[in-house]
């Protein structure tokens, strides 16, 4: 699937993806989309492939391999529902048909959403070491294999002949977790590399050298059979079973090398509301502060209030402000 698209296969709304494809999780799971064929769905991206299907019917999906696409990009698009907004353009091409395919995020506050689909595929382009057969790569440094990341070097056999010409190459021979790698002693640039993933047999045979390890590849890699003369016949019968133990684990729980990290999804804003805390503060309605306050606050006055005679004192006063006792005010006094 990885390597293929698939339009309206039969899919629930609970996509479940194989063990071997991991699902990227945090932003990109349940993202609400608006596709080229004008249908709101659900977008979701693996580790080696973009699955999309529509809300109302989920049996209309679609499925696109990394390996089918020839180039993907974000524009400026206007959509029915959101006018002018970001638009993810996905060129692929199946068995020599091209088809392009348009996303458009309806989920507000997701700006990097697209950016972050385009790291992954990236991640599957940066990381085809793992998955392809390779010839005349550069893989030796120092006469030393360079390890892929989640690598390990399992066996290493000197003295091992590469029987692809007459009278055949002295190499090195090595046996990882990922693939099974021989470079020429001579020439570190002779070199091939084969991934467990792209091995159709693993057998012993007979040759006009004697009894050899002959690794056939898969069609999709080119069908290659390749021979490997390996002294004594102990340590080939070794190898020929280390070999096929080594790619039954692979088979079981394979490394694609794409490896992508999300971006630390910013906390909800329920998680980040502060609950207001009541001060426990007892408010004084004592009105002799009113008063003296309003007093002091009138100290800049322009002029003065005109005097009237006031019976409690028997003597003129300033006339009080409305509101105000000379009663409250001599308690503020005292």
């Amino acid at each position: 699937m990885k390597n293929s698209m698939g339009v309206a296969s039969g899919m629930g709304p609970d996509i479940s993806v194989p063990p071997h494809s991991v699902l990227q999780k945090q932003v990109l799971i349940k993202v609400t989309c608006f596709s080229v064929c004008l249908l709101l769905g659900r977008l979701l991206v693996t580790n080696l492939r973009i699955i999309w299907h529509s809300l109302a019917l989920p049996r209309v999906n679609l499925s696109i391999g990394y390996n089918c696409i020839l180039n993907i990009t974000t524009r400026t698009a206007n959509s029915k529902l959101r006018g002018q907004t970001e638009a993810l353009y996905i060129l692929t091409k199946c068995n020599s048909t091209r088809f392009e395919f348009i996303f458009t995020n309806l989920v507000p506050g997701s700006p990097r959403l697209f950016t972050s689909v385009i790291a992954v595929h990236r991640a599957y382009e940066t990381s085809k070491m793992y998955r392809d057969f390779k010839l005349r790569s550069a893989l030796i440094q120092n006469k030393q294999l360079r390890l892929l990341p989640q690598e390990h070097v399992y066996d290493k056999i000197n003295g091992v002949w590469n029987l692809s010409s007459d009278q055949g190459n002295l190499g090195t021979f090595f046996i990882t977790n990922v693939r099974i790698v021989w470079h020429a002693n001579m020439n570190d640039s002779f070199n091939v590399s084969i991934p467990y993933l792209q091995i159709r047999s693993i057998k012993i045979r007979d040759s006009k050298f004697g009894l050899a390890l002959v690794i056939e590849s898969s069609q999709q890699s080119g069908g290659y059979v390749l021979g490997f003369k390996i002294d004594p016949v102990e340590k080939l019968q070794e190898s020929v079973k280390e070999i096929n133990s080594l790619h039954k684990v692979y088979s079981a729980s394979p490394i694609f090398g794409v490896d992508y990290e999300m971006e630390e999804k910013p906390q909800p804003l329920e998680a980040l509301t502060v609950e207001q805390v009541q001060d426990d503060v007892e408010i004084d309605s004592d009105d002799h502060t009113d008063a003296f306050v309003a007093y002091f606050a009138d100290g800049n006055k322009q002029q003065d209030r005109e005097p009237v005679f006031s019976e409690e004192l028997g003597l003129a006063i300033e006339k009080l402000k409305d509101g105000f006792t000379l009663q409250g005010l001599w308690e503020v006094m005292s």
